[in-house]
């Protein structure tokens, strides 16, 4: 069975335990690293912090009772804007909806909750299960420059869908 839990502060060991399985397991599908994230980088504060952005909705899907991805709704620049951030699925879970859910749940948070007219994401470049998950939910690319990559010359893509019929 699939479900989706809403994380608060206190959920921070949950949380902790799947970004850094995720930024182990996928580490070229995200802007922060592994290293970023352990030793002087992993404290409970640090954690607490990432779970208490004002306005934001971090879940953690559940496949069985097991935790098995992540996904978090963050405001945007302006009223009309939604990011889709932190999204991962683990590798055991692909293929079994967790992803499409995550997503549906984060689009129904910023268009019904939030009252966003548009839900951007970040992907790299390169990540095209990603990408492909992205643009069958409605996402194209926007054509705006995104974070810069460590390698100093690529940069994100970005992405962005109306949230006009969520």
């Amino acid at each position: 069975m699939l479900e989706l839990r809403t994380l608060e502060s206190d959920d921070w060991p949950l949380w902790r335990e799947l970004r850094l399985t995720a930024l182990a397991e996928a580490p070229y599908a995200f802007g922060s690293t592994l290293a970023q994230w352990q030793g002087s980088g992993d404290r409970e504060e640090r954690w607490r912090a990432r779970l208490s952005i004002p306005g934001a909705h971090d879940l953690v899907a559940l496949l069985d009772g097991l935790p098995v991805g992540m996904a978090s709704g963050v405001p945007g620049e302006g009223a009309e804007n939604v990011e889709l951030i932190s999204m991962w699925v683990n590798p055991t879970a692909r293929g079994t909806g967790v992803g499409d859910y995550l997503i549906q749940t984060v689009e129904r948070w910023g268009g019904a909750e939030r009252g966003a007219t548009t839900l951007r994401l970040s992907v790299m470049p390169d990540n095209r299960k990603a990408t492909a998950l992205y643009e069958r939910h409605g996402f194209t690319d926007t054509g705006e420059p995104g974070d810069l990559l460590p390698d100093g010359v690529g940069r994100e893509r970005v992405m962005a869908k109306s949230l006009a019929a969520v």
